[in-house]
């Protein structure tokens, strides 16, 4: 075996070996996609903004949930209000799956650009809005009327937003880089996140709190309309995926025709081993991470009796601490596969989850620090391959629509219901646990999917050219080819 195909992680030789048989020839310049560099970060931080944007809000929500509940349900008891609140806050997802039957299929069609810039916008007012709504007390039931009508606009429109900004990256991404530049997106998530938490944290620090419940929760939202002025700006200016642009072979047009009048049976029919294994992951991934961020910081106020200051700060060093490990997983997904960091991660979560608790319900400091800790390590764990692993289990002409499926009816089902979940189970059981063992039988589901996750580290696309970083790269893929071309010549000989 020649020393530039022995070299090649085993997954990209498969793959790169099927291509050629199917060509009868090595690759050319043509068959070798160039990303250029100032493109590819301008398409990176055009996509992480969105994921930024959409998680500022989620961290105001979660860190405002206690202070939402009093303004828009006031006559209940503290634990109603706190689950109503938690109510809206998942009413959002159920309308997800929706948006990503709409603009799944559109992004597919014409283009994801577009339908980014859409998704981001409407993201925008949705969250500005929520800034916007009067009080129980001044308008009454179109208040809570009128919160859950602007938390279903945002849920249409992030529907559309995270299956298309993963996608989006993937499809810019060199290969052999795909697990670092993705893990961007999710860095801008908890990035988003923090600075949401941040701000509240803050204002809970200066504003007493009379002020937060009469004026002082507005001003986060209202910081979401310039965020998404600039933020679609930045996406106006993207040019369309590369993998978009590639014109697609006789199989992926004949697919693509079909699928125009009735996407969703065609994914569903042809596609749902990945949409299953997707759905899975997605569950392991969302449940902890709605439990770091939804549910954490009112599960410390409400459940163990801490000062909200406290709690906020303790989150928000578990976020900084993600954001300070996102990369460098995704960078070790690259070299050592996804699998392997998927399955480690979710190995952990089951062995960890009631020692984390544990310690983040002792007295002290360092040690619900340390908990916190070992949450934020397991999320991270999660987050830095998925937006680099989920694409890539679909082909190129129905890969926006089938994340938008796969991502948004899992996160809807699983990731957004549990503060509510947790937050009644604690209520109906008394035990503060309950939430560690919410993680453990997740950990249990992401282990069983793992096991039938197809590794793609380094992998081309399905449906879409090899990628590369440089002209450098892409004249040694083209000898590597040719040495693994003849390779397989005669092993086939040989059979």
């Amino acid at each position: 075996m020649p020393r530039s195909v022995a070299n090649m992680p085993r997954q990209v030789r498969d793959e790169l070996t099927r291509r050629l048989r199917r060509s009868k020839r090595a690759f050319r310049e043509e068959d070798v996609q160039v990303v250029e560099g100032p493109l590819l970060k301008r398409a990176v931080g055009a996509s992480a903004l969105g994921n930024c944007m959409e998680w500022f809000d989620f961290g105001v929500y979660s860190y405002l949930a206690a202070t939402i509940g009093k303004v828009f349900f006031p006559g209940a008891s503290p634990a109603a209000q706190l689950i109503s609140s938690f109510a809206t806050f998942a009413a959002a997802f159920v309308v997800r799956p929706l948006g990503g039957l709409v603009f799944g299929p559109l992004g597919d069609r014409i283009g994801r650009q577009k339908v980014l810039a859409t998704t981001m916008i409407l993201m925008a007012i949705g969250t500005f809005s929520i800034g916007l709504i009067p009080s129980y007390a001044s308008i009454g039931i179109a208040a809570p009327a009128l919160l859950l009508l602007a938390r279903m606009v945002q849920g249409f429109s992030t529907g559309g937003e995270y299956g298309g900004a993963t996608t989006f990256v993937a499809e810019y991404s060199p290969d052999r880089r795909r697990g670092f530049l993705s893990s961007w997106l999710d860095f801008g998530t908890f990035v988003g996140y923090a600075l949401g938490s941040a701000l509240v944290t803050a204002l809970n620090l200066m504003l007493t709190d009379g002020q937060m419940l009469s004026w002082g929760w507005r001003i986060p939202f209202l910081i979401a309309g310039p965020l998404g002025v600039i933020g679609l700006y930045m996406r106006l200016r993207l040019e369309e995926s590369p993998a978009f642009q590639q014109q697609l072979d006789e199989h992926e047009k004949s697919l693509a025709q079909a699928s125009v009048g009735s996407e969703f049976k065609t994914i569903v029919r042809k596609h749902w081993r990945p949409l299953l294994i997707c759905m899975g992951l997605v569950l392991l991934y969302n449940v902890t991470n709605y439990m770091v961020t939804g549910f954490l910081p009112t599960y410390q106020t409400e459940t163990l009796g801490r000062s909200s200051g406290f709690a906020d700060v303790l989150v928000l060093i578990g976020m900084l601490w993600i954001v300070l490990l996102i990369t460098f997983l995704g960078r070790l997904s690259d070299h050592v596969g996804r699998r392997p960091v998927y399955g480690c991660a979710a190995a952990a979560m089951i062995v960890l989850a009631v020692p984390a608790f544990l310690l983040l319900k002792a007295d002290g400091t360092w040690a619900p620090v340390a908990g916190v800790l070992i949450l934020a390590t397991l999320l991270a764990g999660f987050a830095a391959p998925s937006a680099a692993t989920l694409p890539a289990l679909f082909p190129t002409a129905v890969r926006y629509a089938a994340m938008g499926i796969g991502f948004n009816f899992a996160v809807a089902a699983f990731g957004g219901t549990t503060p509510l979940f947790t937050e009644a189970l604690v209520e109906i059981t008394g035990n503060d646990l309950m939430p560690a063992y919410y993680l453990m039988a997740a950990g249990v589901v992401g282990l069983v999917t793992v096991r039938f996750l197809p590794e793609s580290a380094q992998v081309p696309l399905n449906g879409s050219q090899p990628m590369v970083g440089s002209r450098r790269e892409r004249r040694e893929l083209i000898i590597t080819s040719k040495d693994l071309y003849r390779y397989s010549k005669e092993r086939s000989g040989r059979r």
